[in-house]
């Protein structure tokens, strides 16, 4: 039995023999251009040589190759395999596979080895081989890995301790969590937030906008800072910024999420407009006085008449109604800018807020010989604001303008709806203007153009524009100052 299979073997290998010399030897000048290593493995798995790589790759001469198999110069761990692999090649089965080989001089390489029957007269008599040496592939491919892990480690201990609170979240559901996570969120540990709904902890006056957010950042789109709220875990309600990019966590995509707390700045934020607020309302006093001390005049001169003349007291009284009726304007319209609010929107007449800011601010216009004039250039509705803050803006403008124009002039405010459902106030003075250097500068804090000043006023009047969500616009040359502001409506 033994005798017969032998017998089969060298027939065929004689039949392989007498192929390559016949068949493949008009291949030899393009055998011999490849980088690759081509041979060819008889039943038995005797290497036969087609291409000089052959000796480059396996390190042995053409006459070693003579007594040597395919199985001697496969590494032992990748022997078993490479084994499986020739058997099932020999059963006419194309196989391609990554293994290591030992060179004659022991050097290890890294290879790519492709394995496919050779068929003679409808029998397989042997199997091609195409080695491909893929030790730098493998070591790039290796030294790459180790740049992705230590990236990644490098990253997780970026965010580990990152002052930001920082969740991964795949379907609303907590995946990671850093430290910072853990203490703004009240937690006792990150186990406590690992696979808690994100959902939860949001305040339910924000739930409307945050899943529209969800929606763009699972479309691959990040979104920016937003200012929310959350509830934690105790209960208390803390303002955040919160912005949310996608991500790829454990190879699946998930929501990275950056929590930041902004009590602090909040904090800093309303006691500069509370500052702002005092110190206009300081600059304010002096013009107030000498505008209280003129109906007090009259009212005096007036009672002194009635006195001497009863016949006219019902014209005397309406004058000193009226009289009244300015101090009392003036005088809450100044308490109600100095006195701390708490932030309130509501649907407000803009036309009732234009004319109470212009009644405080004539009489520093008048002094300056300025004329305020507000003109209403289509009907104007009702906006959603808060009152008292943007009474402020108006009137920090209007305090600009009038410390623009030394030589006196006109202040236009000039007010209408755009067709893009929204409002547009334009404050046009006639001052000496910004130089251009310095109005990229405007709303900075800590710039201002005037001597003495803070640049507080347009910043935080800035930021009262923005949490209407409004827009700010300035512009200016020699001939004055254009201020432009949109609300939505």
């Amino acid at each position: 039995m033994n005798s017969s299979i032998s017998n089969i073997k060298r027939e065929k290998r004689i039949l392989l023999e007498n192929y390559i010399n016949e068949s493949l030897a008009k291949y030899n000048p393009l055998f011999a251009c490849d980088s690759d290593a081509i041979f060819v493995m008889d039943l038995d798995g005797f290497l036969i040589p087609l291409n000089p790589a052959c000796r480059e790759l396996f390190g042995y001469e053409t006459r070693e190759f003579v007594q040597m198999t395919y199985m001697k110069v496969v590494s032992l761990e990748h022997l078993e395999r490479a084994l499986s692999i020739f058997y099932k090649s020999l059963e006419g089965k194309l196989q391609n596979f990554d293994c290591q080989i030992t060179r004659k001089d022991g050097e290890i390489l890294d290879v790519n080895i492709t394995n496919y029957p050779i068929l003679i007269n409808d029998e397989i008599a042997g199997v091609y081989g195409v080695a491909k040496n893929i030790t730098e592939i493998k070591q790039k491919r290796k030294l790459f890995i180790e740049e992705i892990r230590h990236r990644e480690e490098t990253y997780r201990e970026i965010v580990e301790h990152s002052p930001d609170a920082v969740i991964i979240v795949k379907e609303n559901k907590i995946l990671f969590a850093n430290d910072t996570a853990v203490c703004l969120f009240g937690a006792v540990s990150k186990d406590e937030l690992i696979g808690m709904d994100v959902m939860g902890f949001l305040h339910p006056s924000y739930l409307e906008i945050a899943i529209k957010r969800i929606r763009e950042v699972e479309n691959g789109h990040p979104v920016d800072f937003i200012e929310e709220k959350i509830i934690r875990i105790d209960g208390k309600i803390i303002e955040v910024e919160v912005k949310s990019i996608p991500t790829i966590f454990q190879n699946n995509p998930a929501r990275h999420i950056i929590v930041r707390d902004i009590t602090e700045k909040k904090r800093t934020q309303q006691l500069l407009l509370e500052s702002e607020k005092l110190t206009a309302a300081g600059q304010l006093a002096a013009g107030i006085a000498h505008e209280i001390r003129n109906p007090l005049t009259a009212i005096k001169g007036f009672l002194q008449l009635m006195e001497n003349n009863d016949q006219n007291n019902r014209s005397y009284l309406e004058i000193i109604n009226a009289e009244m009726n300015r101090i009392e304007l003036i005088l809450s319209e100044l308490l109600v800018l100095a006195k701390p609010q708490e932030l309130k929107f509501e649907k407000t007449c803009l036309i009732t807020i234009l004319e109470h800011v212009k009644a405080l601010i004539d009489t520093q216009a008048n002094l300056n010989n300025i004329k305020v004039y507000i003109q209403y250039l289509s009907d104007i509705p009702e906006i959603c604001c808060d009152e008292n803050q943007l009474k402020q803006v108006f009137i920090n403008f209007l305090k600009n303008s009038i410390e623009a124009m030394p030589n006196g002039g006109e202040i236009t405010i000039n007010v209408e709806r755009l067709e893009a459902n929204s409002i547009q106030i334009c404050f046009i003075d006639q001052g000496c203007g910004i130089p251009e250097d310095d109005l990229q500068r405007i709303g900075q804090p800590f710039f201002s153009t005037k001597e003495g000043g803070t640049g507080l006023g347009l910043m935080i009047s800035k930021q009262i524009i923005e949490n209407h969500h409004g827009r700010f616009q300035i512009s200016s040359d020699h001939t004055g100052t254009i201020i432009k502001i949109t609300f939505p409506l």
